[in-house]
């Protein structure tokens, strides 16, 4: 499900950062070797506001990601993923 296309005050922005991790981190390399995501929301309007969100990798790989780095912040993480 999407929440809509990040929105226009910082898609140019987001945009431009987006390419230069990627660049940075895969030096243009395909297959690329490393994944990242971005998120970007205003402070104070985060709870029911808007957040924006990019990567250079599929939704879906990335969503494990978050997934993953959150149990382990919060604590749930178990290895062999069982969070």
């Amino acid at each position: 499900m999407s929440h809509g296309p990040i929105d226009p005050r910082h898609r140019a922005n987001m945009n431009m950062m987006a390419n230069a991790i990627d660049d940075v981190l895969n030096d243009g390399k395909q297959p690329k070797k490393f994944g990242f995501c971005m998120l970007v929301a205003e402070f104070g309007k985060i709870d029911n506001g808007r957040v924006n969100y990019i990567s250079n990798g599929s939704r879906a790989d990335m969503l494990t990601m978050m997934k993953e780095f959150i149990a382990r912040a919060e604590g749930r993480y178990a290895e062999g993923g069982a969070a």
